[in-house]
């Protein structure tokens, strides 16, 4: 028998280990040979069974189940537990078919038709109709919605049912993105109930049913036995804990079996540990100092300008990232992002620079507050020390406020004028700029408006030449770096650690947590 027939019993189940180890001595391979071979087929199998626990360093106790308020990963990942979307993203950062199964434009790219799948149920045993999603998505538009989609939806002028299975957008004007635009993960598709969005059930039609959920503390969901796609877990429980150390000795005692946001100064002891595996992803993620530029000093492009000259991003990368990641130039746009460039001049580290354009803001020094929290990112309070350090040499003090992990993201981000903060990225170039800088956007952290910014916003999302299509975001992201209040300190790659009970195929990077598809992708070995 060949080793690719062996191969394919074992991965069928239907050869154990001592029968394929000795076929395998039969065909020439030693019995040490033999034996890692059956180890490598029988854990790139997924099985089903088990109960996956996860602590990821983020989760707030004002956290809600309406999908609108999602802030953070741990919320975040509950749109992938017992929510499905409309659609998905792939490993190679592609729209693929969630509940949608297919989707076709006009020729001007501003209608869209999204063909449902059909016998899809909720968890409830509702099926799931083209009203569930007219309701999800309108949940996050009008006057009077406070959801931090709105900026994403606003081009989109109406949306309504063609029948059960068919839903068409009608939009203001073209978008060739906008696949991508509704698999963003504040818009998972929930059940309509009076023509409004019952968010508050937990009614899903995702792959785990909702058993609990504690704000801040913990999600608990059981499989759902009717779910039309794939899922592993038996269970799944994430947990949020917010402090690394307690998420790090957690994984290492085994009470879970996967952490994101290890400590990247003690990730060689995770690597020593036998029945531990970590994995590192370059995606989009990048940590940020966001600047709000409607309130002084901020309000002024030399001062913004000044600090941008005087932090140390490559000193940061090396202390806080340890290689893990490459330094930041005030463009949020990834270098893997279609139509990125790399702005000139390089704000890199440079005191008389720095002080050149404190200067011409009238100013011989100054002295501003910077909050920072390890809800931030992981080693934020570090970096914002080494920012004060670097600093001084530009006659700029920067005073550091340590802020509480818990309600950072209510209390504290957009709220103080200078944070240290982060965002996961997003597949494109129009999605970032429309989530983040667009200046009626809900996620404006920097509170920036730019008007040939915003007219180029528009112009580029329905441009459907490639060549000028580029050159609008060329100029945008000149303008954000030149002008803006963002202070793209790095891009940060993903790192998450977990035991080698655990098993995965190749992992998205559009987001932490391999997208927030683990919980259905991943299976124990």
């Amino acid at each position: 028998m060949d080793i690719d027939k062996m191969k394919s019993l074992v991965s069928a189940g239907k050869m154990g280990r001592r029968d394929f180890i000795q076929l395998s001595v039969a065909a020439g391979l030693t019995v040490a040979a033999g034996d890692n071979l059956f180890s490598a087929t029988a854990r790139a199998t997924p099985k089903k069974g088990g109960h996956l626990k996860s602590a990821v360093g983020h989760g707030s106790t004002t956290d809600s189940l309406d999908p609108g308020t999602w802030e953070n990963s741990h919320v975040g990942d509950l749109g992938y537990i017992p929510y499905d979307y409309l659609v998905e993203i792939d490993t190679k950062n592609s729209p693929a078919p969630g509940l949608a199964e297919s989707w076709e434009a006009s020729a001007e790219v501003d209608r869209w038709v999204f063909k449902l799948r059909k016998g899809v149920e909720f968890h409830d045993g509702k099926s799931l109709d083209a009203e569930d999603v007219v309701a999800s998505i309108n949940h996050h538009r009008g006057p009077d919605t406070k959801s931090a989609a709105k900026s994403i939806l606003e081009i989109i002028q109406d949306v309504k049912a063609n029948g059960k299975d068919e839903v068409v957008f009608e939009l203001s004007s073209g978008s060739a993105d906008f696949p991508f635009v509704v698999s963003d993960y504040h818009l998972p598709i929930m059940p309509a109930k009076d023509g409004k969005l019952d968010w508050a059930s937990g009614n899903g039609t995702g792959p785990f049913k909702l058993e609990r959920f504690d704000a801040g503390v913990t999600i608990e969901a059981k499989r759902n036995e009717n779910y039309y796609g794939t899922a592993n877990f038996d269970e799944v429980t994430v947990l949020s804990v917010s402090d690394v150390v307690a998420r790090q000795n957690a994984l290492g005692s085994g009470d879970v079996d996967y952490i994101d946001r290890p400590d990247l100064k003690t990730i060689s002891l995770l690597k020593r540990n036998p029945g531990l595996e970590i994995d590192q992803v370059t995606g989009f993620g990048h940590y940020v100092a966001p600047m709000n530029t409607s309130m002084a000093p901020f309000d002024n492009k030399d001062v913004r300008l000044a600090l941008k000259y005087a932090i140390n991003r490559e000193e940061l990368v090396k202390k806080i990232l340890l290689g893990f990641g490459s330094v930041g130039n005030d463009n949020p746009i990834s270098q893997s992002i279609k139509y990125a460039t790399d702005p000139e001049p390089r704000h890199a580290y440079d005191p008389d620079k720095s002080r050149f354009h404190l200067k011409k803001a009238g100013l011989d020094s100054l002295k501003v507050d910077l909050s920072a929290s390890e809800a931030a990112f992981a080693g934020s309070l570090d970096a914002a020390v080494l920012m004060s350090e670097s600093a001084k040499a530009c006659n700029i003090d920067i005073n550091v406020i340590r802020e509480a992990s818990d309600g950072y993201w209510s209390n504290v981000w957009m709220k103080k004028p200078w944070c240290m903060s982060f965002w996961s990225g997003r597949p494109t170039t129009d999605w970032m700029f429309t989530t983040a800088y667009a200046a009626e956007a809900k996620w404006n952290d920097t509170f920036w408006t730019n008007p040939r910014f915003n007219e180029l916003l528009v112009s580029a999302r329905a441009e459907l030449n490639e060549a000028k299509r580029g050159e609008m975001y060329a100029e945008m992201q000149n303008i954000l770096h030149d002008d803006g209040g963002i202070m793209v300190l790095m891009f940060n790659d993903f790192v998450t650690a977990h035991s080698k009970k655990l098993a995965h195929g190749d992992l998205n990077s559009n987001y932490d947590h391999d997208g927030g598809y683990m919980y259905r992708r991943w299976w124990f070995a």
